[in-house]
């Protein structure tokens, strides 16, 4: 089974740091684009920040120069380091990404989300 798991989230004061991973795991070919998007309490599913395969990032105005996201193509494995949180970056934080799967072809996939609160 082709999958993607989150881990990293949960309660950090405003200020803080936190770092997410998503892990994909399964009879992988390649990866192709991965990206972070958040669904804050009561509002739609937003981006926040992807990047290719090639390491060409793209991000939310509102996360610029206090998120940074990567990945380890080794591994396949995306992170997120957060940085200056703010209350407003509550949410729960979903990985996708773009992949071809032995047997499966292109897959676009979601993992379950893990969620970041900030708050004093």
């Amino acid at each position: 089974q082709v999958q993607l798991v989150e881990s990293g989230g949960g309660l950090v004061q405003p200020g803080g740091s936190l770092r997410l991973s998503c892990a994909a795991s399964g009879r992988i070919v390649a990866m192709d684009t991965m990206g972070w998007y958040r669904q804050p309490p009561g509002k739609e599913r937003e981006l926040v920040a992807t990047i290719t395969a090639g390491g060409r990032t793209n991000y939310e105005d509102s996360v610029k120069d206090r998120f940074t996201i990567s990945r380890d193509n080794a591994k396949n494995t995306m992170y997120l380091q957060m940085n200056g949180l703010k209350p407003e970056d509550t949410a729960v934080y979903v990985c996708n990404a773009d992949l071809i799967a032995y047997g499966r072809g292109h897959l676009e996939l979601w993992g379950q989300g893990t969620l970041v609160t900030v708050s004093s």
